[in-house]
């Protein structure tokens, strides 16, 4: 196995860290590599948050869904779509003259433009991602910086057309961290198919998740669940954080297209 293989296929989420800086060379080394991630165009419609304010760490440990292992990273990175910045380019550059002198109206950024963005930021973030990992600086995704967007614009000063999409924290991991067990993929044939979409059968559905269903864990809290897809259902999907999330991405949408 190749070095980089070795470095995908070892990586797990960390949650937990040793009381250890990463250096300003390891942070300029991941950087440089996020900043060299594929992006659309070459337009890298991304910006980066670098979080050391304790005080906002603090509070994205709270409205992140309470985890408060957030607050305790070593380093944290704000993913932000971001249009903003080529629109007031557009502006800066002569844009609206040419569009006035061609009879064209000047088109502003709409929902596929976010999506665009969106693409770049995380692509990016996966740079990031195995660069940590490469360095020994374990890695965790947090997508609950889609939630609260009214109180993450304001705390962090986001401008119309930038959409906080993606937030990584990171750290060295613990030695239990470092054993922990790794979490089990689905099986490539459900995942990866031939030229075309199909869905899945009940038959089939029923063998994708045999063996997470085998681990279905009992107790109290599980009372009259009897399938992953119920558990996952109800401690996720249908979870007061993934509501917030929906009704979030709503109001940035609306912000997004306001005229």
């Amino acid at each position: 196995m190749n070095q980089v293989m070795d470095v995908l296929m070892k990586r797990r989420s960390v949650r937990a860290y040793e009381e250890r800086e990463i250096s300003p060379e390891v942070r300029a080394e991941i950087l440089k590599a996020t900043l060299r991630a594929p992006t659309a165009g070459n337009m890298m419609l991304y910006s980066i948050l670098d979080i050391t304010d304790q005080s906002i760490k603090d509070t994205l440990a709270v409205t992140c869904d309470n985890q408060p292992f957030i607050a305790h990273a070593p380093m944290v990175w704000i993913f932000l779509a971001d249009f903003q910045r080529w629109y007031d380019y557009f502006l800066a550059s002569g844009v609206p003259e040419i569009c006035a002198e061609r009879n064209l109206t000047m088109q502003k950024p709409e929902e596929g433009d976010l999506f665009l963005a969106c693409c770049d930021a995380m692509i990016a973030a996966q740079n990031a991602v195995v660069a940590a990992e490469s360095f020994g600086v374990g890695s965790c995704y947090i997508g609950d910086i889609m939630e609260h967007y009214e109180t993450h614009r304001e705390m962090l000063n986001l401008s119309q057309y930038v959409f906080p999409i993606g937030m990584l924290v990171f750290g060295y991991p613990t030695p239990q961290q470092l054993t922990r067990e790794y979490t089990p993929r689905f099986d490539e044939k459900f995942i990866m198919f031939e030229n075309r979409y199909r869905q899945l059968s009940k038959i089939e559905l029923t063998e994708m998740f045999a063996e997470r269903q085998s681990r279905l864990p009992t107790g109290k809290s599980m009372e009259g669940i009897t399938t992953v897809g119920q558990a996952m259902y109800l401690r996720k999907f249908s979870a007061e954080f993934s509501i917030e999330m929906r009704r979030s991405v709503r109001e940035i949408l609306k912000v997004w297209n306001a005229q």
